[in-house]
């Protein structure tokens, strides 16, 4: 007689809650961190052509040899180090999971922040110790200290700027995390072009130091493309748990010729960082809402009211992010994209009627 799933499905899967991305229909998508501005129109016709002639009746290149000359240079990679790209962040977060996933293994990780850290740890069997920040979401570095000499973790991840809420941890407390820990320390930088300060040229600093970094923040989330650096001593173990050909041929080509354009990517990034500065401020003049300064291209803000402002935005065609009931630290919160002025106009329109409602 078969059994039924809940007899085969590991119970700590049982007992998850899979990760959910609403519905966005005829919304303006103010919810999942992406960079609001398509591809000027003669790119487009470029990226066309490398479609058109793309060889899809073939494997892509496994080791995705010139689409790392570029992001090499494109991100200011140190020489000497080694690049493994994955299927977005989310597969390179997987990927070192399971590489250091030995029986007992910790990963270490701040919180609130990223929620894929903790969901992957438990997918790939190791056990994940969570570090609440202060109230002011500031690294406490007593408490990470401690937890690293209980835990001697395997793996640590921190998010620079965080997500969700936005800020920049102190570079000192980061130092010495990074030279305490007893393994890998992960360094994610998803909003480093929002930010303006990265800890990739240290990476020849520290030997157990890496930086991920993805491209969907810069406009090309579709193409779901992330990228780690570091020693290979580190990464030559991580990548032999890499699936075969992980980087279709469609990416490979367009994130190629994509990154031959920084300097549009810069100008993007940098229309979206004026656009938070008149966010966070008009966020600001709205009674009953504390925006968080952010260095990420989203702005967490806290209102007495958010069950009622997040679904009072829904009803008016805005989907933004509602965190309350996630973590403690996060009580009352929500988060927005910084999106276009007009997006970010309709969004505070609806938020004032919302709250004056």
């Amino acid at each position: 007689m078969p059994k039924k799933p809940e007899g085969i499905i590991r119970s700590e899967i049982v007992a998850l809650k899979a990760y959910h991305v609403p519905d966005s229909s005829g919304m303006v998508k103010l919810d999942a961190m992406e960079n609001p501005y398509a591809l000027p129109a003669d790119l487009q016709i470029e990226v066309a052509r490398l479609v058109e002639s793309a060889a899809l009746n073939r494997y892509p290149d496994p080791g995705a040899t010139r689409l790392k000359a570029r992001l090499r240079e494109a991100m200011d990679i140190p020489s000497g180090m080694e690049v493994l790209l994955g299927n977005g962040s989310d597969e390179i977060i997987q990927m070192l999971t399971m590489a250091a996933a030995r029986p007992g293994a910790v990963v270490l990780g701040l919180e609130p922040s990223f929620v894929m850290f903790r969901m992957i740890a438990t997918f790939c069997g190791a056990r994940f110790v969570g570090v609440p920040l202060k109230p002011d979401f500031s690294l406490d570095a007593d408490k990470v200290m401690a937890a690293i000499a209980e835990h001697r973790p395997a793996l640590v991840f921190i998010a620079y700027p965080n997500n969700p809420t936005g800020n920049l941890f102190d570079e000192a407390v980061m130092t010495r995390i990074i030279e305490t820990a007893p393994g890998m320390v992960v360094v994610d930088e998803a909003y480093h072009a929002f930010a303006g300060r990265s800890f990739m040229p240290r990476l020849k600093d520290y030997p157990n130091l890496l930086v991920m970094r993805t491209l969907s923040k810069s406009g090309l989330a579709g193409l779901r493309l992330g990228l780690i650096a570091g020693a290979g001593a580190w990464l030559g173990h991580v990548d032999k748990v890499r699936l075969p050909y992980n980087v279709n041929v469609l990416t490979q080509l367009v994130a190629e010729k994509v990154l031959q354009h920084r300097g549009l990517l810069a100008r993007q990034a940098a229309a979206i960082k004026a656009e938070r500065t008149r966010l966070f401020d008009e966020l600001q003049r709205i009674p009953g809402v504390q925006p968080v300064p952010s260095d990420a291209n989203f702005i967490l803000f806290k209102t007495g009211k958010a069950e009622q402002v997040f679904n009072g935005l829904k009803q008016r065609g805005v989907l933004i992010k509602n965190l309350h009931g996630s973590h403690l630290l996060l009580a009352d919160c929500l988060r927005v994209t910084v999106g276009t002025p007009e997006e970010d106009t309709r969004f505070l329109d609806a938020l004032n009627e919302t709250v004056n409602a």
